[in-house]
């Protein structure tokens, strides 16, 4: 086993896996969720003003992953002027924003297919919570884990091919049905704007769902010690500014769509998806055909990219030993994280037979995570700038640590709409309780890309 990774992305490439890993199948199974929050106006003013947000996080990640490029991202930007402690509890919280996604795409594969052949609701083996779990759906969820395993061992160039060709279906998919649903429409479907609650809090309660949504701009810097040699060093910053915003402005449209084409009040009341609001406007299921197409190409894009940026984090933390090093080795013959790889695949094949019930307080989990994450990057970003004598960036930094504190706040803070409930609160400690049984204990320096410490 070796210890470099392999380098072979090039622009494209990111801007897939942080576009890939943001946007995934949400659009299609839960719409009727996000208006009977906020309405049309109350969803798509969210989601705007969550992308807008999000900017000077974006921003700071673009300015460290010049400074940093390495693997570690969060782990590695942390580890410079915060205690070890601080390092691992960043990366560890960021390992579950990303690793959650996986088994919950393992089970939505059998959900989408469920749409299209009856026959996967089928052979009932149990039931989690109340809901059945059948040998169809549980054989597809495996199979889907262990192909995107094996194209992430064979190296991140496949993987990254497989990235550019799924995003790339999934935009044409969505230019083709966007297109006809604006033909289709009527602007009586999108009455009345707001949902019942009003204005201001149909978007607060659509904005406090944003960052689970938009989570993985942040990815591309995991991803950077492979890129191709002669990348330019503002490739990367220039990628997470635009997947960020793609991925904001593919919601907004997404969500206008939807309203426009079908009643969005019935889309509440009925429970609608994407696909069944299309093909009920449009009176043949062909367009529903297509529709779910690209949300299978989403949800293997948003599978793959945050499988990548789940194992590079597991592997830097491996690597500096603050989980068993065995992590952090690599295979030399495809340069890829082979046992990090291995881990995320068992651990995603393994959730993947409890079913969507419980994975949604665990889903829930994950959009507060990922901000402590971005709050960690943050403030080590303006450390450093104070350690440097930078003035250039900080005060965005620092907009940046507000703008995560407050995601932070809305999920822990009891008395605000949508904050943690008791299921949600028992899988974040039973997450911190398993980091504190695994992490290593590593005196002196732990950070290779650290030559001072």
């Amino acid at each position: 086993m070796g210890t470099t990774l392999r380098r072979s992305l090039g622009a494209l490439e990111y801007f897939t896996f942080g576009f890939g890993s943001m946007v995934g199948a949400g659009w299609l199974v839960v719409m009727d969720d996000w208006l009977r929050r906020g309405g049309p106006g109350g969803a798509m003013l969210g989601f705007l003003a969550g992308a807008v947000l999000l900017l000077p996080i974006a921003h700071t990640y673009g300015r460290l992953v010049r400074m940093i490029p390495d693997a570690g991202a969060e782990i590695a930007y942390t580890e410079r002027v915060f205690p070890s402690f601080v390092s691992f509890t960043s990366g560890w919280m960021m390992v579950l924003a990303y690793a959650i996604v996986c088994p919950w795409e393992a089970v939505a594969i059998g959900n989408l297919l469920a749409r299209l052949f009856p026959a996967m609701n089928a052979l009932t083996l149990y039931t989690v919570a109340g809901k059945a779990i059948t040998l169809p759906r549980l054989v597809a969820g495996l199979g889907l884990t262990a192909a995107i395993g094996i194209v992430n061992f064979r190296g991140i160039r496949l993987s990254g091919r497989f990235q550019d060709i799924t995003t790339i279906g999934l935009l044409a998919c969505f230019a083709l049905f966007v297109a006809l649903g604006f033909g289709r429409g009527s602007a009586t479907n999108v009455e009345p704007l707001f949902a019942p609650v009003g204005p201001f809090v149909s978007v607060l309660l659509v904005a406090q769902i944003v960052p689970y949504f938009m989570t993985g701009f942040e990815s591309i810097p995991k991803a950077s010690e492979e890129a191709l040699p002669g990348l330019r060093p503002g490739t990367l910053s220039r990628a997470i500014t635009a997947a960020l915003l793609a991925g904001g402005l593919f919601y907004v449209v997404i969500v206008g769509v939807v309203a426009w084409v079908y009643p969005w009040t019935d889309i509440v009341t009925q429970q609608l998806g994407t696909d069944v609001a299309f093909a009920r406007a449009f009176g043949t299921p062909w367009i529903a055909r297509l529709i779910l197409a690209a949300a299978v190409l989403s949800l293997f894009k948003v599978f793959n990219g945050n499988f990548v940026a789940a194992t590079r984090l597991v592997y830097a933390l491996g690597r500096r030993g603050l989980l068993h090093p065995a992590l952090g080795a690599v295979n030399p013959t495809f340069g890829t994280p082979a046992l990090a790889i291995a881990l995320i695949a068992g651990l995603t094949g393994a959730a993947a037979f409890l079913g969507d019930a419980v994975l949604v307080p665990i889903s829930e989990v994950g959009a507060a995570v990922g901000a402590i994450g971005w709050c960690a990057a943050c403030l080590a970003f303006v450390a450093l700038a104070r350690r440097g004598g930078i003035r250039e960036g900080v005060t965005i930094a620092a907009v940046g640590v507000t703008v995560s504190a407050a995601i932070i706040a809305m999920k822990l803070v009891p008395v605000v709409p949508g904050s943690f409930t008791t299921g949600e609160w028992l899988a974040f400690t039973a997450w911190c309780v398993l980091g504190l049984a695994l992490r290593q204990r590593v005196p002196g320096p732990i950070a290779p890309s650290v030559r001072d410490r």
